[in-house]
């Protein structure tokens, strides 16, 4: 039987974006496929009173350092972004939609996304920037944006968030094997232990 792991996630995130780079070397070692789950980070903090760490000065610039770190280590790239934070709603809607619909296009999306938060440092909060990049990908942004806000999609991101607030999700990256929880794109390692357990 083939393993699987949750990985809840938003595109705001900059640890998620690590995350995303690595993912296929946690399928390639252990053979597990993930179960990615669209959430809005925003609707996460406000539930368990958390808040990123960049609206604390200090932790973070000093995040930022860590995180490049690791994007050096892990040899991508990683640039900050001078518009965060990006207001990820409709991007998060329209993976959830994609999703639902088992479209192929999904994997192209959140490259495209991600790609352009964390290494362009675009700014996405521009409906027309977000336009620019979907169609640059090869993708039909009015297509996309009319997908985002079907009420089904709405409510399928809706649902996904409660549930990773009744499972203990407070940040983003967070991934369940079964039901053990890793916070962070930092505890892959421990991800891929408990995938080979």
């Amino acid at each position: 039987m083939q393993k699987s792991f949750d990985c809840y996630f938003d595109f705001g995130s900059l640890a998620t974006y690590l995350a995303h780079t690595q993912m296929p070397n946690i399928c390639a070692e252990t053979g597990a496929t993930p179960n990615l789950l669209p959430m809005l980070l925003g609707g996460v903090f406000q539930a368990t009173g958390n808040s990123s760490p960049m609206t604390v000065p200090a932790k973070g610039r000093y995040v930022y350092v860590d995180f490049k770190r690791y994007a050096d280590a892990y040899g991508v790239p990683l640039n900050m972004n001078p518009h965060f934070p990006i207001i990820t709603t409709t991007l998060m809607r329209v993976v959830t939609a994609l999703q639902m619909k088992n479209d192929p296009r999904m994997s192209t999306y959140m490259d495209a996304v991600f790609q352009a938060i964390w290494v362009d440092s675009l700014n996405l909060n521009d409906p027309a920037v977000v336009a620019e990049v979907l169609t640059q990908a090869g993708l039909d942004p009015v297509e996309l944006l009319a997908m985002a806000n079907e009420q089904a999609t709405k409510d399928q991101l809706k649902a996904v968030t409660m549930r990773a607030v009744e499972r203990g999700v407070f940040g983003a990256p967070t991934f369940f094997v079964e039901e053990q929880m890793f916070w962070g794109q930092d505890r892959m390692e421990q991800v891929k232990a408990a995938l080979k357990a």
